[in-house]
C-alpha cells in the first residue's frame, strides 16, 4: 500500500526586543549564565508581569503579514507544567484567544505557488535552557537568561506533503520574519526552532493518520533529515501491519534517528486558564491599520526596487532578495563601492555558496561588505584579475584580512607591464607554433588555448585584455 505523508509545523521565533516580554531584563545573547534575570522572570512569589507592547505589536505585525484574522479582544493564559528551566512551574502563553487565526503563507515548490494554512499566531514567553554534561555525569545546570524572552509561536495547518514542501515553508517563513524585522532568526542561538507533526495515511484517504511530534529542531537541514527519517520509520511500521503511537519524539543527531520522549499530552493536561495578573487586550481596527501601514519593505517590493534602482536582471534581484540579510549585505556593499552587477555576481556565486556550506548568516561571515566591495573595486581598477579574486576571496574567508593586504602579502597584483607580458607571450608562441598558425588560418578557438598558457605561466596574474591584445599583435605581425 502506498502512503502519503501529512505534515504541520509549530515554529517558535524569539522576538527581537531589547527587553523580555513581562519584565525589563535584557535579551542580549551570550551573557554569563543567570545574569539577566529578576524576580519576575525567576517566578518569585508576589511579583507581577507587565506586558511588553513592542513584543505584542511584533506578533500582530506577523499575524497581519500571514494574512490572519486578528482577534479584536484577546487575553493571556497560563500553561501549567513542570520543568527545571521553568521556575514558575507555568508558562505565560495563549490558548483560548490567540492574536491571529486562519491565515496562510504562500510558498513556491516545484515551480508552483501553493498555500500553507496558518492555524494561529500567538505570543508567549520562552523557557530557560538546561545544560547537560556532554560526556556523562549526573549533574545538569540551568541558565535562566532566556526565561521570559518574548516568543512567538506560528502554528500551521497539516498542509505539507513532502520534505520539499516543508523546506520551502521553513525557508519562506524564516525570510518573512527577517523582512518583518521581528526576529533575527539566528538558529545557532536558538532564536528559531521548529517542531514537526508528521503522520502517514493511505494514498487517496482524507482521514489523518496518527501523528508523531518531533520537538526542538534548531536547524533547517536537521529538520529535513528528521522528516525524511520519520516518514521512513512510520512507513515501515504501517507496511508491516503495526500501529504508529501518538507521542513526542526527539531527534538524535549521533544516530540519525528519532527516539521517543513521552506520550503526547493533550491541551487539558496543561490546565490552561486565563492569566489572572494580566488584563484583557483590545486590538482596535485603527491600531491594526496603523501596524499594517508601517510594515517594513517586504521581499516583492525590494525585488522590484532592485531591478529599477540598480538595473539588475530579474533573476539577480530574485536571488538577492530571497533573504533579507543577503539583500542588506548587497546594499551595504554598494554604499562602499557602486558596481551592482559585479557585486551581485560575487554574492550569488562565492558568498551564497559559503553561507550555505557553513550554515551562517551574512553578518557572521568573515567577508564583510567592506571586504567584498574593496575586492570588486580592485578588480575594476585592474589591480587583480577576476581569477585572482577567487583566491583572494577564499583567503578573506579564512583570515578576515582586507583584500589589499592579502594581495600585497602574497604578491597577487595583476601584471600590467607590457614588456613582461610580451616576453611570456613570445615564449608561449615559440612553444605552440601550430596554435598560432591555426589562428592565422581563422581557427579562433586556438586563441583561448594560448591565452590560457600565458595565464598559467604568470600564475593568473597577467591582465587578460593585455594578453589578448599582445597575442594578436605578435601572431599577425
Amino acid at each position: 500500500m502506498e502512503y502519503e505523508p501529512v505534515m504541520g509545523m509549530e515554529v517558535h521565533a524569539e522576538l527581537k526586543t531589547k527587553s523580555k516580554v513581562f519584565c525589563g531584563c535584557s535579551t542580549t545573547f551570550g551573557a554569563a549564565p543567570n545574569t539577566q534575570v529578576c524576580p519576575v522572570c525567576l517566578g518569585m512569589p508576589g511579583v507581577l508581569p507587565v506586558l511588553n507592547k513592542t513584543a505584542l505589536e511584533y506578533t500582530i505585525r506577523t499575524a497581519i503579514a500571514l494574512n490572519c484574522r486578528i482577534s479584536e479582544y484577546t487575553y493571556i493564559d497560563r500553561k501549567n507544567y513542570y520543568y527545571p528551566d521553568l521556575p514558575k512551574n507555568y508558562q505565560i502563553s495563549q490558548n483560548y484567544t490567540c492574536l491571529g487565526y486562519n491565515g496562510w503563507l504562500e510558498i513556491i515548490f516545484d515551480g508552483e505557488k501553493r498555500r500553507v494554512g496558518i492555524n494561529n499566531v500567538h505570543l508567549e514567553e520562552d523557557a530557560g535552557k538546561n545544560l547537560h554534561p556532554e560526556h556523562g555525569g549526573s549533574e545538569s545546570l540551568v541558565d535562566l537568561n532566556r526565561a521570559g524572552i518574548g516568543l512567538m509561536e506560528i502554528v500551521s495547518e497539516p498542509d505539507m506533503r513532502s520534505p520539499g514542501e516543508a523546506l520551502a515553508y521553513m525557508t519562506t517563513l524564516k525570510n518573512l520574519l527577517q523582512y518583518l524585522e521581528v526576529s533575527d532568526c539566528k538558529m545557532q542561538e536558538g532564536k528559531l526552532r521548529f517542531e514537526v507533526n508528521i503522520s502517514l495515511r493511505p494514498m487517496g484517504s482524507e482521514k489523518l493518520g496518527t501523528r508523531a511530534e518531533i520537538k526542538n529542531l534548531n536547524s533547517i537541514k536537521v529538520a529535513i533529515k528528521c522528516i525524511e527519517y520519520e516518514i521512513k520509520r512510520q512507513r515501515e511500521i504501517l507496511s508491516s501491519g503495526g500501529k504508529v503511537e501518538q507521542e513526542t519524539r526527539l531527534w538524535d543527531e549521533a544516530t540519525g534517528t528519532t527516539r521517543a520522549m513521552r506520550t503526547k499530552e493533550f491541551a487539558q493536561d496543561y490546565r490552561y486558564f486565563p492569566e489572572p495578573d494580566l488584563v484583557e487586550i483590545y486590538i482596535s481596527k485603527e491600531w491594526q491599520e496603523e501596524i499594517r501601514k508601517n510594515l517594513p519593505e517586504l521581499k516583492d517590493v525590494r525585488r522590484t526596487r532592485f531591478i529599477e534602482q540598480y538595473g539588475l536582471p530579474e533573476y539577480d534581484a530574485a536571488i538577492l532578495t530571497s533573504s533579507k540579510p543577503v539583500a542588506s549585505y548587497f546594499e551595504e556593499c554598494l554604499k562602499i563601492y557602486n558596481n551592482p552587477k559585479t557585486t551581485s555576481n560575487w554574492i550569488m556565486t562565492e558568498l551564497l555558496r559559503e553561507l550555505n556550506n557553513r550554515e551562517m548568516e551574512p553578518d557572521e561571515c568573515p567577508v564583510s561588505p567592506r571586504h567584498l566591495a574593496a575586492m570588486v573595486q580592485m578588480i575594476d581598477n585592474n589591480i587583480i584579475s577576476g581569477k585572482i579574486g577567487k583566491q583572494v576571496f577564499a583567503e578573506m574567508l579564512e583570515s578576515s584580512k582586507m583584500p589589499e593586504d592579502i594581495v600585497k602579502e602574497k604578491g597577487l597584483a595583476q601584471i600590467t607591464d607590457t614588456g613582461e607580458i610580451e616576453r611570456v607571450v613570445e615564449n608561449v608562441l615559440s612553444e605552440n607554433p601550430e596554435a598560432a598558425e591555426g589562428i592565422r588560418a581563422g581557427r579562433e578557438k586556438a586563441m583561448a588555448f594560448l591565452v590560457g598558457q600565458v595565464m598559467k605561466k604568470t600564475k593568473g596574474k597577467a591582465n587578460p585584455q593585455l594578453v589578448n591584445k599582445i597575442l594578436r599583435e605578435k601572431i599577425h605581425s
